[in-house]
């Protein structure tokens, strides 16, 4: 299998990288220069590549390649519809207009031209023809229930996390900071608001329980077995083995357990990564050191992993999806890293060893990975 490409998307544009012949990695194209990228998507179906561009007085943007970033295509952004001046909704708190994508998902082959997208406010889309329209989910935009949702770090609640269920394409789970985790099993007609076990703690006491409250800074899915599910809680480590019906806290893995990123290995259910950062009023690396963590069964215990990751004033932070595993088979897992501090790693054996890519990109939003062309 060819070696896959990175894709880094950060405030200064959208960066790809690849491995030399050398073995080295290296920037090797950087595009939408000086424009803030908040999400990319590399199309495992049809290898298209989609960019969402968060550009400010101008709005928020979306582009697509369908030749690896030689060419960019400008495609509609998702956008909801003009608020209602009167009834139920007229006294909507939350603006109704895109501040920026924040999760792009591909449905599945059977429906090769189907996405979702979730966004802050926290709105969800589906394109059923590549990008080229989209439509709001009315039936979860219009839940008298995100009228409870705040916005955690930001203004506004955010959709951050989309898992497409592999065994069935009308099943999906999502995550929402602050609002807990959402199922739909008939795309998106309906939805149940799932979660039970997290614990808000930021929260009065009564309310602590409420999973339409949790601030779930990111879920990730087992796609060998989709009832395992991953969650990194603003206070703590989750697991899933029912779907997300029920959550369990795990052992901490290494002094707090603040983070946002978790990532799920998609054939071991027992393994997922996290990156640890100190709690939100510092949200830098514990002791200022950077390491990543692995569990290898199902949360009873972490191992932390730090060579060639900085170990002295590394005042990173990994941001939600700022850690990605590549589509490669096998137990020698490749992942990448990248932070707001503009330092970028790889690993090729499972995050035990780290070679660093750059150490002065723009703050990074987000990484992923395209098949190797």
């Amino acid at each position: 299998m060819p070696t896959p490409t990175l894709l880094i998307a950060s405030r200064k544009g959208l960066f790809t990288a690849n491995r030399s012949s050398a073995g080295t990695w290296d920037i090797t194209s950087h595009h939408f220069h000086g424009e803030p990228v908040t999400q990319v998507l590399a199309d495992p179906r049809d290898g298209a590549w989609y960019a969402a561009l968060r550009l400010g007085h101008y709005g928020v943007k979306m582009r697509k390649s369908t030749d690896r970033g030689a060419t960019w295509t400008e495609i509609p952004a998702p956008a909801f519809p003009k608020k209602p001046e009167q009834g139920a909704w007229a006294d909507d708190a939350t603006p109704w207009t895109v501040e920026l994508v924040w999760s792009l998902a591909a449905v599945s082959a059977a429906q090769p031209g189907a996405l979702w997208a979730g966004c802050m406010p926290a709105g969800m889309f589906r394109s059923n023809d590549g990008g080229a329209s989209w439509n709001l989910c009315e039936s979860f935009w219009r839940d008298e229930r995100r009228k409870a949702w705040m916005g955690g770090g930001n203004d506004y609640p955010g959709l951050h996390s989309i898992s497409v269920d592999p065994r069935d394409d009308r099943r999906a789970t999502i995550a929402i900071s602050c609002g807990g985790v959402w199922r739909t099993k008939d795309s998106g007609a309906s939805w149940q608001l799932i979660g039970n076990g997290l614990d808000a703690q930021y929260m009065p006491t009564e309310l602590a329980a409420d999973p339409n409250v949790q601030d779930v800074h990111s879920l990730s899915v087992c796609a060998a077995q989709p009832e395992v599910m991953w969650v990194q809680h603003h206070a703590g480590v989750y697991r899933s083995t029912d779907g997300g019906e029920n959550f369990t806290r795990l052992t901490a893995p290494m002094q707090g357990d603040f983070g946002f990123v978790i990532v799920a290995d998609p054939v071991n259910p027992l393994r997922a990564w996290v990156a640890p950062a100190l709690s939100d009023m510092y949200r830098y690396a514990v002791d200022g050191a950077m390491c990543v963590a692995r569990t290898d069964d199902g949360g009873k215990t972490w191992q932390l992993f730090r060579n060639g990751l900085p170990q002295s004033h590394a005042y990173h932070l990994v941001y939600r999806h700022g850690l990605a595993l590549a589509p490669t088979s096998g137990d020698a897992r490749m992942l990448a890293m990248a932070s707001t501090t503009g330092g970028a790693w790889v690993s090729e054996d499972a995050g035990e060893h780290w070679v660093a890519l750059d150490a002065a990109l723009p703050p990074v939003a987000a990484v992923g990975w395209a098949a190797g062309g």
